[in-house]
């Protein structure tokens, strides 16, 4: 098995792969104050800056840039010191403020934190320290000594308190580095120089020491040697032993002469000395014994930073090379490499003892175990109290130290051992129970009370069984401490804290038995149990069935309680609930029905049973809740009609609940049943619910019951807001009947909702004496023409001018129509007009004289009017058609008069005169109507002219549209006669734009003609031209190109580009051509006439560079390459050399775009064009003109024309670029494919890139070059992201050998890395088995272990897997991974120390039944070794089942201590297969906790007698006195029968005893039995039955007895009551002089009169209680 080493070495960091260059790794530039922060002051260009790094997260680290000559870093804080000059600051990083600056008068030499809040400082002559706190200037402590003069300051030191102060130097001298420090006392304020080169203080507590000592210990490496020094500083403490000064040499190799210390630092927490060398060494040495440990080489570098290591009490440092390395004690290992290695077992004792360290069990147990033999008790307590891992603190230890007796007047083994225990801290669970069972017995108390504030007992379920019978609350305490939730409960209930049992409970996540909790509370308090009972359902989730508790409550008839409590637990109106609801409101309808009907009221519950709570509620005379919960139509009738019980209000907004058809028919009962008293509630019900009852069946509900009164309420409540028409006409109907004639003119007048002719027909055959309502009724809704021959039949021709006078003198002219109507006189008719006057609307007048034929008959009136000066167009209108009808001077009329209606009048025209028509039209602008008659009558040219006028456009649009049919002749008559009337442009203008909007081309053409070329005013219009060249070439192209060559003043650009839009491309050419606009006239031919032929010859003809270019992008995009780079030269374009390069590249033209670039370049010094033309050189093989062309100076992109090269395989020419521009990793994979491989790899070197090493590395392989792929490698797999893929690449290539090569070759590099490590492991698993234990014992620590572990499953490899899991801390998969193939994987002792590990504590068992099968014999130590951690029950059970209880029987006595219930059963057996009855009772008295009447049982038909005597001690050792009793008379054990009655302290079983005695004829049993059970025999029964026996000499010595007794105790209360009469007669003789010469004293009217109750008089003798429980009061009470 390969060597345990007792440090733990591990690499954190490399400083060079954060970035930091190595240069800047050094003393100077680099500081570590902490593990928590390293700084390093770099330069990077012109700049410095500071980079920290924090080691929590060191791939982030701070860069700052700052100047200074020294930065280092506060010890635990993002707090940085910095120093330029003589000026020092201090600043915060997070806050970005500076905390404090000074200015020091000398330059500092060097500076460190000495603790959070101090730099030290030491400058050339003194050494300062500087608070951090407020604004304190630096302190000076000490002038430096003259011995450092010359020397470099490398470290500054002090004590925990500063009470010693450490200054430590180096120089040159004599071809050696000399180590100088000054120690100085800050009490005594001396100095003392020593030669050393490196030191550290400690605090180390010597064994019988109160107080901690000051050690301070330095290692110098002088001419002599070198040599180690621990010496206590100061005056040792009070009390204290002084520290024996050590001096050890320090071993310095052969091959490292000018080595010297450079570190130190001192483990608090292991009490070890680490200490550095220079050239990389490390010593371990012990701080009490400077014994020397361990030495090794951890670095091939200086450390020349180190600080203490918090996280392991180990030292950290930084190296030359920028490794990051710390060392630790390796706990698991120390002890027994010093055991075993060392060969010094005192030393291994003494670190395992002061460290708590394991490995040193055996000296613990052997140096016991001699102690013990030799009666040394104080001395093996002390060493099993002090053994590491508490592992002689063994129940056997206990049992041990019991067995040895106590000399006489000295204190016990016992508890020496455990004075032992409690001097050094707690006590485990078996020491505190084997300490308190004694203290108990001897009723100290205290003591444990003592304990257990101190914290020195471990609380355990046993340990508070033992307690409580002598002090619950004590005991409530340690079951508390020890976490049993039952035990807890308990004793909250026996000591009535209920309040603390839910909040325990809850806490634990017990779930005790509350409802067995809740009837005990009962039992004390109904209102405590009422809190506890609602504590319990105060969750989400109640804690108990609330069913059970509400029987808790019913079964003591806790009504009150019980309501209180359902009404907490069901606030949340749970559906599962609907029970309890049920349940809650039964019992308080039938005991309190005020607080069903609150609950009820608060509407809390909708999940109970409504049918049975309705039917509780109404016999409760609650019919209001009972109707809220009926559902059925008969109990509702049943107990709605009694409006007189309910509250109206509710009773209305019930009905809201019900459906329609049960509204109704609750309605009609309750009418039916007293429609006096319910018809008001009925009416309200009716008005709320109208909508949803519907009105109809209202109105007929009232009519049916005849009860017009409650229908006009009804109605009355809901016709104003109401739009149904039978709804007023039902309230106008019985407003009629109840006389409310007031109401019904008031509804005819405002309701715009009833029926008029209805109502007009009822109030017609009502005969009401007032008809103001049939008047409303027929001037509203125009049925004045009926109400006029109803008044004027009727004889009622006063209210027809009451009408037309007082109601609605408008409405004269319809009047005037009925009376014309009947016949009236026509002086009546014109009385009434005149009468009214001007009230009315003439026209409508007009109209109605007009329909029969009566105008003439107001020509008088209309002429009066008019002489009044009457402007009323009515007026007029009818005066102009009495004009025309009688044919006066009409057309005159029309002209000359401005009042009367165009429109009107025109309209009567039109069939009497279309030409008065047109007069009466074009006086008003009446468009439309005058077009009608226009084209009805085919008076064509008025309309023209009249249009022309007009200048409507939207007029136009309408008669140009094509659903004219009258559009021809119209057009022809604007174009012959309108327009050649007419002077004025706009009327030109609006006329030609009309034309155009109507879409009329070949109209508007023929006008145009006209217009333009017919020589008018209007020929050279501009516009004019314009407008009809584009007519033409919309509607007619042929005539296009004799317009284009007639007229000259059109815009030829915009005609010309819309003629090409039209594809009128000639016409188009034609206009370019005629206005010489050559470019474009050559697009025209490129783009639309498509023919280059053509463009050529007129490109030719025009010899313009513009026509030559767009001549060469048309060839271009015909891909014409050679004749569009021609036509380019000719054009002298360089412009377009994009797509020239795309398109020749594209057809590879090369030598042609040769020409073209060598032209543009002249041209154009642009990068593209001489990329490209580079390109083209390498296309034509021209490489010499290639190189010529880059080594002078130009734009182009060299290194994006070698890519390019490179991807199209011109790897010559690539070459010569990547040369050209130094792209080294480019050149190198450029030579790979040339087959050059050194070169490659020799330009990978320079290219010094990750991806070209890869490259050229896997075509190193491909081609079987595995030299120079292994060089290259090796720069690969320092990368731990590409490490995989090069794996992948040998692997899949079968190059096993030489990838393992490799790799074995990169351990040895700086930058290693941890998949380094992992992916060669994985590869030993794979193809080197043998080799791959070797290498984890190694570097287990430098390997991700998750992943071996896969792969060593894989190659099973088992001892190797459990090996992993050990280091991984996954001892349960080791555990089963050493059962699966113990052959190969599973030793004894590893086993052993893993399985006390694992957090699965099923892995327990398995570990049994594994060792029971492979390894029997060792089976009860594994059990030992898991006894703390096993569940003891269940391995009882399993071995048990097993039948191998007798195998583990060792195991079980080990065990039984524990008083566990399984242990002792299982012992008990076995003793009893042993009939081994002394052991079983020895048993059963230690330990109670078995089934002791099963065992009684099991015992009681025993063979052996002694069992069956056992078992009566069982039965009466549980109370079952007179079961042991008949035992024992049946194998007749008289002593035990009369010992059993005796402590039974039943006077039956005494009695039977006796009599059973006198049966048998045992008359000195009898004898001794009656002093056996005196206590409990009664005298006279004892008597009796010696006389009747004739044996009263063995009764009388027992009779004599009793007659003593009996005598004493009369003594006794004769005395007493001769006391009691004189203390009586002296009180009655003090009180007597308080009633002198007083009245008569009224005794017998007592305390009713309203005098208090004399306090003097004491209540009156009662006599003694029959049993314990009375308790007597006095009276009064």
């Amino acid at each position: 098995m390969a060597q345990q080493f007792p440090i733990r070495f591990q690499e954190h960091i490399q400083l060079t792969s954060l970035g930091i260059q190595e240069a800047n790794i050094g003393f100077s530039t680099l500081t570590m104050e902490s593990d928590k922060y390293i700084c390093i002051r770099e330069k990077v260009g012109d700049q410095a800056q500071v980079v920290i790094i924090d080691m929590s997260d060191p791939n982030n680290p701070i860069r700052r840039p700052i100047t200074a000559d020294s930065a280092i870093m506060n010890p635990a804080s993002k707090v940085i010191a910095l120093k330029a000059g003589k000026t020092l600051q201090i600043f915060n990083i997070e806050m970005k403020s500076k905390m404090k600056a000074h200015t020091m008068v000398d330059e500092v030499q060097f500076w460190k934190w000495i603790n959070l809040n101090t730099v030290a400082m030491a400058t050339d002559n003194s050494v300062y320290h500087w608070p951090m706190e407020g604004d304190s200037q630096p302190i000076k402590m000490f002038d430096r000594h003259s011995s450092l003069q010359g020397c470099q300051i490398i470290n500054y030191r002090t004590d925990a308190p500063q009470k010693w102060l450490l200054l430590v130097g180096i120089s040159a001298q004599q071809n050696r580095v000399v180590g100088a420090m000054q120690l100085y006392s800050v009490e005594r304020k001396v100095s003392q120089p020593i030669e050393g080169h490196t030191a550290a203080f400690a605090q180390f507590k010597m064994e019988g020491n109160a107080q901690e000592s000051t050690l301070f210990c330095f290692a110098v490496r002088s001419a002599t040697g070198g040599k180690l020094h621990i010496i206590e500083v100061g005056s040792p403490p009070t009390g204290n032993t002084p520290f024996t000064k050590k001096a050890v040499d320090v071993f310095f190799p052969p091959e490292a002469q000018n080595d010297f210390p450079v570190a130190m630092q001192v483990s608090s927490k292991h009490d070890v000395i680490f200490l550095i060398t220079k050239y990389g060494y490390i010593h371990l040495y012990d701080l009490e014994t400077a014994t020397c440990i361990y030495m090794n080489r951890i670095s091939g570098d200086t450390i020349f930073v180190t600080a203490p290591h918090e996280a392991s009490n180990g030292i950290i440092g930084v190296n030359r090379k920028g490794q990051v390395l710390s060392v630790s004690v390796e706990e698991n290992n120390i002890v027994p490499y010093i055991t075993n290695v060392l060969q010094n077992p005192d030393l291994a004792l003494r670190i395992a003892v002061r460290n708590n360290l394991a490995g040193a069990e055996e000296l613990f147990v052997r140096k016991f175990n001699t102690l013990f033999g030799q009666g040394s008790y104080a001395e093996a307590a002390k060493v099993a109290a002090s053994a590491p891992k508490g592992i002689l603190r063994t129940p056997q230890t206990i049992q041990k130290f019991q067995q040895v007796p106590t000399q006489a007047g000295q204190t016990s083994p016992q508890l020496q051992y455990f004075g032992i225990l409690l001097d050094q801290g707690q006590l485990n669970k078996y020491e505190s129970l084997e300490l308190c069972r004694p203290v108990l017995q001897q009723g100290k108390k205290q003591l444990l009370e003592k304990w257990l504030k101190e914290d020195k007992l471990e609380c355990s379920e046993e340990l508070g069984d033992l307690v409580k019978p002598v002090d619950p609350t004590l005991a409530l305490s340690v079951y508390l401490r020890a976490n049993v939730p039952i035990k807890v409960i308990q004793c909250f209930a026996e000591t009535g804290q209920f309040n603390k049992i839910i909040l325990y409970a809850r806490k634990v996540a017990y779930v005790p038995d509350y409802v067995l909790l809740l009837r005990s509370v009962m039992r004390g308090s109904a209102e405590q149990g009422l809190q506890f009972a609602q504590m319990l359902v105060t969750d989400e989730e109640p804690m108990a069935d609330i069913q059970q508790v509400v029987d808790v409550f019913m079964e003591s008839n806790l009504i009150q309680q019980c309501t209180s409590f359902l009404l907490d637990a069901l606030k949340n109106n749970r559906p599962a609930e609907g029970a309890l609801q049920t349940r809650l409101l039964e019992m308080n309808l039938m005991s309190a029905p005020q607080v069903a009907d609150a609950i009820l009221g608060n509407q809390m519950f909708t999940h109970y049973d409504r049918a049975h709570v309705a039917q509780l509620c109404e016999k409760a005379g609650l019919l209001q809740r009972a109707l809220e919960h009926y559902t059925d139509l008969y109990d509702i009738k049943r107990a709605v009609v009694h409006t007189h019980l309910l509250n109206p209000e509710w009773l209305v907004n019930y009905f809201g609940s019900l459906s329609v058809e049960d509204s109704i028919e609750c309605l009609k009962a309750m009418l039916q049943a007293n429609i006096r008293q319910n018809l008001q509630v009925c009416v309200q019900i009716a008005t709320k619910y109208h909508e949803q009852l519907t009105m109809q069946s209202l109105i007929d509900l009232f009519e049916c019951f005849k009860s017009y009164e409650g229908l006009f309420y009804f109605l009355g409540s809901v016709v104003n807001f109401s739009q149904d028409a039978e709804v007023h006409f039902k309230y106008i109907q019985a407003a009629c009947k109840t006389g409310q004639i007031k109401e019904v003119e008031r509804i005819c007048r405002e309701s715009n909702c009833y029926d008029p002719e209805r109502v007009k027909n009822f109030l017609k055959e009502a005969k009401l004496t007032d008809q103001l309502p049939l008047i409303i009724v027929c001037d509203r809704f125009d049925f004045v023409h009926d109400l006029v021959l109803y008044l004027y039949r009727n004889n009622l021709q006063k209210y027809i001018e009451i009408y037309v006078q007082k109601v609605n003198p408008s409405r004269l002219p319809v009047v005037i129509g009925g009376l014309l109507d009947v016949d009236c006189t026509e002086d009546t008719i014109k009385q009434l007009i005149v009468v009214v006057r001007g009230q009315f609307s003439t026209d409508e007048l007009v109209a109605e004289v007009e329909k029969r034929n009566r105008l003439k008959l107001l020509l008088p009136w209309l002429e009066s009017r008019i002489h009044e000066g009457v402007n009323e167009s009515a007026t007029h209108n009818a005066l102009a058609k009495i004009y025309i009808d009688m044919n006066n001077n009409a057309e005159r009329f029309l002209k000359e008069n401005p009042y009367y209606d165009s429109k009107v009048v025109g309209k009567y025209c039109e069939k009497r005169d279309p030409h008065l028509a047109c007069l009466a039209y074009e006086r008003g602008q009446c468009d439309m109507e005058l077009i009608n008659v226009c084209n009805e009558n085919s008076l064509f040219k008025s309309e023209a002219r009249y249009l022309v006028k007009r200048r409507d456009p939207e007029l136009w649009v309408h008669v140009l549209q094509d659903s004219n049919q009258y559009k021809r002749p119209l057009i022809d008559q604007v174009v012959q006669t309108a327009l050649t009337e007419t002077q004025d442009p706009e009327d030109i203008s609006i006329t030609v734009k009309a034309f155009m909007t109507a879409d009329l081309p070949n109209e508007l053409i023929e006008l145009l003609e006209k217009i333009v070329l017919d020589n008018s005013v209007f020929s050279d219009h501009r516009n004019l031209q314009n407008l009809l060249i584009l007519t033409a070439i919309k509607a007619d192209r042929s005539r296009v190109m004799e317009y284009i060559n007639r007229l000259d003043n059109y815009d030829a650009p915009d005609i010309a580009n819309i003629a090409i839009g039209s594809e009128l491309y000639e016409e188009a050419f034609a206009i370019f051509k005629k206005f010489d606009v050559n470019a474009s006239a050559i697009q025209v031919l490129i783009d639309h006439v498509g023919n280059l032929d053509r463009a050529y010859e007129f490109a030719e003809r025009c010899n313009e560079s513009p026509v030559w270019s767009q001549l060469a992008k048309a060839q271009l995009q015909q891909a014409m390459v050679k004749e569009a780079i021609d036509s380019f030269i000719k054009a002298d374009d360089p412009s377009a050399y994009v797509e020239v390069v795309s398109v020749a590249q594209s057809h590879d033209n090369w030598e042609d775009l040769v020409r073209y670039l060598q032209m543009a370049r002249k041209k154009a010094r642009e990068a593209l064009i001489e990329t490209e033309l580079v390109y083209a050189y390498a296309k034509t093989n021209r490489l010499a003109d290639l190189e010529e062309f880059i080594s002078g100076p130009n734009h182009a992109q060299i290194q994006q024309v070698g890519d390019r090269c490179y991807d199209d395989k011109m790897y010559d020419a690539a070459k010569l670029l990547y040369n050209n521009v130094s792209n080294f990793a480019r050149l190198a994979i450029t030579l790979v494919q040339l087959g050059q491989y050194q070169g490659a790899v020799d330009s990978a070197r320079k290219a010094n890139s990750t991806r070209t090493w890869k490259e050229v590395c896997f075509a190193c392989v491909g081609h079987a070059e595995f030299r120079l792929a292994q060089m290259c490698g090796l720069h690969i797999v320092v990368h731990a992201d590409e490490l995989e893929e090069l794996d992948d690449f040998y692997q899949e290539r079968g190059y096993f050998e030489e990838l393992i090569q490799l790799l074995e070759a990169a351990l040895g590099l700086e930058r290693a890395h941890m998949g380094m490590f992992t992916e060669l492991s994985i590869l030993y698993s794979k193809y080197k088995p043998q080799k791959m234990k070797e290498h984890l014992e190694l570097f287990w620590s430098r390997v991700n272990i998750p992943k071996v572990l896969r792969a060593a499953e894989q190659a099973h490899l088992w001892a190797e897997l459990v090996f992993l899991y050990d280091k991984y801390e996954e001892f349960d998969n080791a555990c089963l991974t050493m059962m699966a193939h113990p052959t190969d994987a599973w030793r004894e002792s590893h086993f052993k120390d893993i399985i006390t590990k694992v957090a699965n504590i099923e892995l327990y068992y398995k570990a049994l039944s594994f060792y029971a099968d492979y390894k029997p014999m060792l089976l009860n130590d594994l059990l030992l070794s898991l006894t703390p951690r096993l569940d003891h029950t269940r391995t009882v059970a399993y071995f048990k089942k097993m039948n191998h209880l007798p195998v583990v029987k060792p195991y079980l006595r080990s065990v039984q201590s524990l008083n566990n219930k399984s242990i002792n059963e299982a012992l008990n057996g076995m003793l009893i297969q042993e009939e081994d009855y002394n052991g079983l009772r020895t048993s059963i008295n230690a330990f109670d906790n078995f089934d002791n009447i099963a065992l009684a049982q099991s015992l009681e038909k025993h063979e052996l007698i002694e069992f069956r005597r056992i078992s009566a001690y069982l039965y009466k050792g549980n109370n079952r006195w007179k079961l042991a009793v008949e035992l024992c008379k049946k194998d007749r054990l008289f002593k035990d029968a009369m010992e059993y009655a005796a402590e039974s302290r039943d006077v039956d079983i005494a009695e039977a005893l006796i009599a059973w005695f006198l049966e048998e004829r045992n008359y000195e049993c009898f004898a001794a039995c009656l002093f056996q059970c005196y206590d409990l025999l009664r005298p006279d029964i004892i008597l009796e039955l010696a006389w009747k026996n004739k044996i009263m000499d063995f009764a009388m010595p027992y009779m004599i007895q009793v007659m003593r007794e009996y005598i004493s105790k009369v003594d006794k209360l004769q005395e007493a009551e001769a006391v009691r009469s004189h203390e009586e007669t002296t009180s009655q003789e003090q009180a007597q002089p308080l009633v002198l010469d007083q009245g008569v004293l009224m005794l017998t009217a007592g305390p009713a009169m309203g005098m208090p109750a004399s306090s003097t008089y004491s209540a009156p003798y009662a006599p003694q209680a029959p049993y314990s429980g009375y308790n007597a009061g006095g009276y009064g009470m």
